[in-house]
């Protein structure tokens, strides 16, 4: 995939998310939403930074299964059951992010919800890729 991405000056500076990405390649992943389930089903982490994390590893885990890497992401959604919370974590959230996917952000959006599918759920990602 060839991904360039688009920050014009007039807009604010972006932060952890690139404000478009034009994506050019022959195969669209589609990623379901993740939350930190664990391989049994149950959610892990008490608070928001290791529920990310989890979700994360696990948006990263089905990412690399369809025979892509974070650099083919070209958009993620974040859904927050607490938006307050999440922008409290902002820093730790975004070193997590670097950590696990790098720097080549795509477009993304953070979205509060009242609650996840499961109840114990903080945090869930969904998102897709561009494959070449």
């Amino acid at each position: 995939m060839t991904a360039r991405r688009i920050n014009p000056p007039h807009l604010s500076p972006p932060a952890g998310f690139s404000h478009a990405v034009v994506a050019s390649g022959t195969r669209v992943v589609f990623l379901a939403g993740q939350t930190a389930l664990d391989a049994d089903g149950k959610i892990v982490g008490a608070t928001l930074p290791e529920q990310f994390e989890r979700a994360l590893t696990n948006l990263l885990a089905a990412l690399t299964a369809s025979g892509a890497t974070p650099a083919d992401l070209a958009r993620v959604t974040v859904y927050a059951t607490d938006v307050a919370d999440y922008r409290a974590h902002a820093r730790e959230l975004g070193r997590i992010w670097r950590e696990k996917a790098g720097r080549d952000y795509p477009a993304m959006a953070v979205v509060g919800v009242v609650r996840l599918w499961d109840e114990q759920a903080l945090v869930e990602l969904d998102g897709f890729a561009v494959l070449p």
